[in-house]
C-alpha cells in the first residue's frame, strides 16, 4: 500500500477536523506527503496552512504552493443543527467553489479531487436501502447546502477529475460530543445515571471513521472513481435503542433515557441506510468494523 502515494502530494482541507485526522493517517500510510488546511486561529503544524475557504486569494496561494496530486475536500460546516445558516451556505458552497477555481487554475491538475457531500441530501425517503440514484429530498439547510455544492461542482467537471462521496453516519474516537454516539459513550464513561436524548425511533447506518478514511484513500487511487458519486456506508441500520443496549453491555449497566422535546428535530430523517455496492465496485472490499467494536474503541480510548 505504501507505494500507492509514493512521490505524490495530498491536500486535505479541514485537516484538523474529526475526519481529516484519520484521512491524513490513511494517506500518509499509503506513502503520500500530506498537506492540509486548518481554520484560521489554529496554530498550523508542519505542512499545514491556516486559511479560510472564503479567502479566495489565500486559498489559491495555498493550492499553488502545495501543487497537490490528489485532494480530499473535507472542510465544511458539518453539524446539521449549526446556528448560523448563512455560514453553512457560504462555507459549503462558495468555499468549495473557491477551492475548485484554485485547482482548475493550476498548470498541472490533480489526478483526483474528492468532494465530501452527505447522505443527508436523501432526506426522508421511503426507499428501504438508499442507492445513489434515489432522488434527493433534503430536509434541512445543511442538506440543501451539500446538494447545492454537488450541483455547483458539476460546473467544473470538464476541468477537474472530480468524485463526490455521500457519507452516512459515522463515528469514532475524537468526534465531538454534540454528535449522538459520542454523547452516549461519554455519558457511559462517566457512569452517568441519566441521559437526555431526542427521538429514539430513528435508524442509522453507522460506520467507523477508519473505514470511511480507508474508502476515501482507495477512491483517490481508483481511476474508475473519477466522475462518480459514492455512498460511504456499512449497509446496516441500527436503532438508537440498539446502540444504547450495546453500550450497556460494554459499560456493565443500563442508563435511564429521558426524551427531551428540545432535542427532537423537526423534519427528522427516520431511517437512513445506504447501498454501498457502487463503492465496493470502485474501491474493492470495505474495511468494515462492527458498531459494537467501534463503541468499545471509543469507550476505552
Amino acid at each position: 500500500m505504501a507505494a500507492e502515494g509514493l512521490g505524490k502530494r495530498a491536500l486535505i482541507t479541514g485537516l484538523s477536523g474529526f475526519t481529516g485526522r484519520y484521512v491524513e493517517q490513511a494517506l500518509a500510510a499509503a506513502g503520500y506527503e500530506v498537506y492540509g488546511t486548518v481554520t484560521p486561529g489554529q496554530a498550523p503544524g508542519e505542512r499545514q496552512f491556516a486559511v479560510d475557504l472564503l479567502d479566495r486569494a489565500g486559498l489559491a496561494e495555498v493550492v499553488r504552493q502545495v501543487q497537490p496530486d490528489v485532494v480530499a475536500h473535507l472542510a465544511a460546516i458539518a453539524f446539521v443543527a449549526h446556528g448560523d445558516v448563512e455560514q453553512i451556505y457560504r462555507v459549503n458552497v462558495v468555499g468549495t467553489r473557491n477551492l475548485l477555481e484554485a485547482l482548475a487554475g493550476l498548470a498541472r491538475k490533480p489526478s483526483a479531487v474528492l468532494l465530501a457531500s452527505s447522505a443527508n441530501i436523501y432526506g426522508n425517503t421511503d426507499v428501504g436501502v438508499i442507492h445513489e440514484e434515489v432522488p434527493a429530498a433534503p430536509a434541512n439547510d445543511y442538506a440543501v447546502s451539500k446538494l447545492s455544492m454537488e450541483y455547483m461542482a458539476r460546473l467544473w467537471q470538464d476541468k477537474l477529475p472530480l468524485m463526490i462521496v455521500r457519507p452516512f453516519n459515522y463515528t469514532g474516537v475524537g468526534q465531538h460530543e454534540n454528535f449522538l454516539l459520542p454523547k452516549i459513550v461519554s455519558h457511559f464513561r462517566r457512569k452517568a445515571a441519566d441521559i437526555e436524548l431526542g427521538n429514539l425511533h430513528v435508524w442509522r447506518d453507522f460506520s467507523d471513521v477508519r473505514m470511511v478514511a480507508a474508502s476515501y484513500r482507495k477512491l483517490l487511487a481508483a481511476p474508475a472513481a473519477i466522475g462518480g458519486t459514492f455512498n460511504i456506508c456499512s449497509g446496516s441500520a441500527y436503532s438508537l435503542g440498539e446502540a444504547l443496549d450495546m453500550m450497556a453491555d460494554i459499560a456493565g449497566y443500563k442508563i435511564n433515557v429521558h426524551v427531551n422535546p428540545a432535542f427532537v428535530r423537526a423534519n427528522e430523517v427516520v431511517r437512513l441506510v445506504g447501498d454501498n455496492r457502487r463503492l465496493v465496485a470502485a474501491s474493492g472490499p470495505l474495511d468494515t468494523v462492527p458498531l459494537a467494536d467501534t463503541l468499545r474503541w471509543m469507550y476505552s480510548a
